[in-house]
């Protein structure tokens, strides 16, 4: 079961499994409404190394990101839910609308994107390229997304 990890102290969780021989991987996304499409991105992202760290938003990012009838499960409730996968190990939230920032601190060995992204387009690139962090893009499970179970629940 994975642990959900206080900000301040992911960097030095980070530096001790580096010591102890671990590939790190990282991800982010808000997470809303688990769905298999998650579940599957998450088994595949955690596949590229020995540990996962799943970045969350925050109940405040997504609601910036989003828009106020976000999110639908507060950030404690998705934050335990994650934990609950067997692939990952820990789970940090965060406030801004972008990892950017805590990538830059924890430096994984290997970030974790949906393929609708390409280095081009990929919003913290040159964040991966200043720390040598591997980038690989991960297909989307097609018609799985938590907007359209939303949409399919209001219909």
């Amino acid at each position: 079961m994975g642990q959900i990890i206080r900000r301040d102290m992911i960097t030095n969780i980070v530096k001790e499994l580096h010591d102890n021989g671990n590939t790190v991987v990282a991800t982010n996304g808000c997470f809303d409404i688990l769905h298999v499409g998650h579940v599957r991105y998450l088994e595949k992202t955690k596949s590229f190394a020995d540990k996962l760290i799943v970045l969350l938003n925050s109940d405040k990012s997504v609601k910036s990101i989003k828009g106020p009838s976000r999110p639908i499960n507060n950030e404690n409730d998705r934050a335990e839910i994650l934990c609950a996968l067997s692939c990952v190990d820990y789970v940090v939230l965060f406030d801004e609308d972008s990892p950017r920032n805590l990538l830059d601190e924890i430096k994984p060995d290997i970030y974790t994107k949906g393929a609708d992204y390409t280095m081009e387009t990929l919003p913290e690139a040159d964040i991966m390229k200043k720390n040598g962090t591997r980038v690989e893009f991960i297909s989307f499970v097609e018609g799985k997304s938590t907007t359209n179970i939303i949409n399919k629940m209001k219909s």
